[in-house]
Formats: structure tokens, C-alpha cells, sequence
């Protein structure tokens, strides 16, 4: 057999919860056919003549679909089979010791969890390494690691560091919902993985075909929430190509009228409904799941506020988050105090594994929470801070290139990166942090910059930015503005005031911008 595609691997399961009273073979056969590219019995439990037995049945099928069959952990039954090769753990037969009993030809993979673990696999001669677990699952409740996307992504870039040229695959609650996800949040630029190891997403299904041949569809297309993203290559460098252009997407915004489709906390909705207005949005705040099916598909964008967490609101973000993923519609994700208390951290990390989010933007405190700092926060204010810029600048980057995204830093200086460029913004007012809410609407603002501006996200967010900073800057320095409560329709009114100017050519207001670029090594 030839080059081994690795794109839809089908890992069997046998056990009646998963399979039913359906025929295995009759099962794997209808995969086949829908498109999967290499076949794992795995099969713990039954005595070996059943294993042989079933694994010649299961190698005949695959041969008639040139895939090859591999056997989990058993040598034995692949010897007695003569299949392609053999998948082992960490706790089955060492590596070298079945290459010695398969000989070269055979394809050998091994499941690794760690750094450690796949180096040790790839200097030992492993074709390939199925990484995981990513998320936790049903099947395998034995797990020592769920790694996330995260993890997934650091293993492939120490191969990649260590110029290993082994096939790599992940597995662990990979479906048809998160397959997309996984494999542009987790490949490294100089490593990508080569495909995804799938369970119960084809075995479970009531059609094992049609289910295959989604999911392989899912494989080869790029997802739809990093589609633009992608095809667009006018993304400048510069911060004066940045500031150019800010005008043209805030224009955008007055003429498309998007929606920003916020699921917020109550003290901040009427706040935030006003502000998307100003800008030239839509503004909808609608927090129960259930209505973002069809609200994804208006063109607009979500903004997730973890500003009141309850399991159903947790519930209900997910469900919205997973709609707007599956419609391509972007999404900001703000963490509201999310290293306050052990609540809140178990939220992010539900919601940062069950969907992506194009923009994270939070103050110090709640960007090391979701980057998996242990923080204490007091309650919503990020507290005194003991990093540099240069720290601070240094972890928005690192975040950004991990989960593929914008990081937005908010601050008395903001920091803003995408994993390739950084930057710093220091517009604003200290007024912003007198009044409730001012971080929240920055995150509705953002939103409808990304809806218009979907081919270059950070752009869009630096646009997001500096209408809401330079407004606010402006609305302090007017007369009748002698505090926080007189501050607020002020700001309103000067959001208002510069959508309309870029609407008309006029940017005289942006020569207040205060963009740098960090050079980080």
C-alpha cells in the first residue's frame, strides 16, 4: 500500500451503547463508502479468536477500498490477519519491540498525550501519532490528559521544532461540530495535523456513509468562520496602513447596518443597545440560545458577555456560540471577570472547548485567566497589575497564536495581536473606568466592526478601538461633561458624531490615534 491518507480515520467500538445491535463490518463497509481513509479496530474486551475473526472480516472490506486496517494494541491478531499494521498506547507493547515483530512495511501509530511522549514516538519510528485526548468523551473514560487544542498544538510544534516528519492525527471528541475547529485552532504554522480520528461521530450514526462523507467534506474545507479570513492577503503590516484603514470599515458599518446579537448581563444591555446604535449597528440582546440558529444567519455578530453566570446561561452560550460558528458569523468573547471565582473559570474553559471564538478581548486579569494563569480577581476590575507592556504585549501575542484569533488587552494601554502582528493603542479616558459597563460595550462595538470587516479581523478590532477610545476622549474634553454621569450620553453622542464624519469623508478625528507596533521576538 502506498502513501497512507490520514484525512477521516474511523476508530471502531463495538460496545452496545455506541454500536447497537448493528453488524460492525456492515458498519465500517458504509463508512468506507462515505470516504474514510483508514480503518482502527479496537476492540478490548472480546477473546482473541473473535478478534481474528472479525478483523479478517473487516480486512477484506478495507482492501476492496485500498484503506488500511490497523489493530489496536493486538500484534497477535494483526500478524494473524495480515493487515497493514498496528495502533498501540502508552500502556500496550513498546514501539521498537513491535517493529521488530511487523518488520518496516508496517504502519505503526502511536497514541501520545505529551511533549515527551511524541518525541520518544518519533525518534523510536512511528509513522504516525494520534494526539489526544482533545476533549473529553464518552468512550474513553480512562483518559490521563484531555490536552484541548491547546496541548494538541504544542506537541505539533515540538515536532516540528525538532524536524520530525512523522503523519499526525487527533482524537477525542472530534465530531461534526467541532472538526472544523479543531484543526485550524491546533496545527502549528510549520506543523499541521493530517487529519482527525473519529468514534462515534460515524459509528453511533444512524447512516455511517452520510455521516462519513460530511465530516470528510469538513476536513477538506476551510471552516466558515476563518474562510475570509484565509483567502484575504491585504492584510497591512504598518501601523499607518492599519489607521488608513479604520475610516472605510466604520463606514461600512453606517451603510450595512449589521447586527450585533448580544447575550449580556442586565445592568449593561440598555448601555450597550445604545452604543450599537451610535456606531451604525443593530443592536438585539437576546440571551436565550434557542433564537441564534436563525440570528447567525442575519450576516451579523455575537458578543458572549460572561457578565451574570448561571448554568443556563452557560447552556445558552454554548448553544449560540456553536450557531454562529457553524454560520461563519463572527464572535467576541468577553470573560467578565473570569478569575473571580471558581464559577467562572470552569466556564471559560467549557466555552473556550466547545467553540471558537474570532475575538477575546478582556482587562489584564481576565486575559490570564482564559490564558490559564491562576488569577485572583475581586470581582469585574482586573486589580493592580505586576506586568511590563512588554509582559503583557508578549502574552496577547502568545494567546492570539494559540487559539489562531485577536486577543484584545484592555488597559491603560490596550494590546492587540492576531499571533503575527502586535500592537499597542493608548487612546481613551480615565472616565471610562467611572462608568458601568465601558469594557462590556467596547466588546458590542468591536463586534460590528468585525461583521463588515471579516478578511482582516484585527484590523477590525483596532477600528473598534479607536472610534470607541478617540469618542471617548472627545466627550470628556466638552464643556457640559463634569463627570461620570454626564460623561455617558456624551460618549454616545461622539460615537454618533464620528460614524457620521467617516461616513462623509471626513478624519480629521483620527489623527488622535495612539497606534505602535511591538516587535516581539
Amino acid at each position: 500500500m502506498g502513501t497512507v491518507d490520514y484525512s477521516l480515520y474511523l476508530v471502531t467500538d463495538s460496545t452496545p451503547t455506541i454500536l447497537g445491535e448493528r453488524d460492525l463490518v456492515e458498519v465500517v463497509e458504509a463508512a468506507l463508502a462515505g470516504g474514510v481513509t483508514v480503518v482502527q479496530y479496537r476492540d478490548k474486551v472480546s477473546d482473541t479468536a473473535v478478534l481474528v475473526s472479525t478483523a479478517r472480516k473487516l480486512h477484506t472490506v478495507t482492501q476492496k477500498h485500498n484503506v488500511p486496517l490497523l489493530i489496536n494494541d493486538r500484534i497477535d491478531v494483526a500478524l494473524a490477519v495480515g493487515c497493514e499494521g498496528v495502533h498501540i498506547g502508552q500502556d500496550d507493547l513498546d514501539l521498537l519491540t513491535a517493529r521488530r515483530l511487523l518488520g518496516n512495511k508496517a504502519v505503526i501509530g502511536v497514541t501520545v498525550s505529551t511533549i515527551e511522549e511524541a518525541l520518544k514516538a518519533c525518534k523510536d519510528g512511528a509513522n504516525y501519532l494520534g494526539i489526544g485526548t482533545v476533549f473529553g468523551t464518552a468512550t474513553k473514560t480512562n483518559t490521563k490528559h484531555i490536552i484541548g487544542t491547546a496541548g494538541t498544538k504544542e506537541i505539533l510544534k515540538a515536532i516540528a521544532t525538532e524536524g520530525r516528519d512523522v503523519r499526525t492525527v487527533c482524537i477525542g471528541g472530534i465530531n461534526s461540530s467541532t472538526v472544523q475547529r479543531v484543526l485550524y485552532q491546533a496545527s502549528d504554522r510549520k506543523k499541521k495535523l493530517d487529519g482527525v480520528a473519529i468514534v462515534s461521530a460515524i459509528i453511533a450514526a444512524n447512516d455511517p456513509k452520510k455521516a462519513a462523507e460530511e465530516l470528510l467534506h469538513l476536513v477538506k474545507t476551510p471552516p466558515s468562520f476563518a474562510a475570509e479570513a484565509l483567502a484575504s492577503t491585504q492584510k497591512p503590516q504598518d501601523v499607518a496602513g492599519l489607521i488608513r484603514g479604520v475610516p472605510a470599515i466604520i463606514t461600512a458599518v453606517g451603510e450595512k447596518t449589521p447586527l450585533s446579537h448580544n447575550m449580556t448581563n442586565l445592568v449593561v444591555q440598555n448601555f450597550a443597545a445604545n452604543v450599537a446604535l451610535s456606531v451604525g449597528g443593530s443592536p438585539i440582546m437576546a440571551n436565550y440560545g434557542e433564537e441564534a440558529a436563525d440570528l447567525s444567519k442575519l450576516g451579523g455578530a455575537l458578543v458572549i458577555n460572561m457578565g451574570s453566570v448561571t448554568p443556563d446561561g452557560v447552556r445558552n452560550h454554548l448553544q449560540a456560540l456553536q450557531a454562529y460558528n457553524l454560520a461563519g458569523g463572527p464572535v467576541v468573547f468577553d470573560p467578565v471577570g473570569g478569575g473571580a471565582t471558581s464559577i467562572r473559570r470552569s466556564a471559560i474553559r467549557t466555552l473556550m472547548a466547545a467553540g471558537y471564538f474570532d475575538v477575546i478581548k478582556g482587562n489584564e486579569g481576565e486575559i490570564k485567566t482564559v490564558y490559564g494563569m491562576v488569577v485572583q480577581q475581586r470581582g469585574v476590575d482586573s486589580g493592580a497589575s505586576t506586568s511590563t507592556d512588554f509582559d503583557k504585549a508578549t502574552l496577547v501575542r502568545d494567546l492570539a497564536a494559540r487559539e489562531r484569533n485577536i486577543v484584545v488587552m484592555t488597559g491603560a494601554t490596550d494590546f492587540v495581536s492576531d499571533g503575527d502582528r502586535t500592537y499597542a493603542v493608548s487612546n481613551g479616558h480615565e472616565l471610562l473606568g467611572r462608568i458601568t459597563g465601558s469594557g462590556c460595550v467596547l466588546g458590542t462595538t468591536i463586534s460590528l466592526m468585525l461583521a463588515v470587516s471579516r478578511g482582516d479581523k484585527l484590523l477590525a478590532a483596532i477600528a473598534g478601538l479607536l472610534h470607541y477610545e478617540i469618542a471617548a476622549e472627545i466627550a470628556a474634553a466638552r464643556e457640559d461633561v463634569k463627570g461620570p454621569g454626564t460623561f455617558v450620553p456624551a460618549l454616545i453622542d461622539e460615537l454618533y458624531n464620528i460614524q457620521k464624519a467617516a461616513s462623509s469623508g471626513n478624519v480629521g478625528w483620527l489623527e488622535r490615534a495612539k497606534v505602535e507596533a511591538v516587535d516581539i521576538q
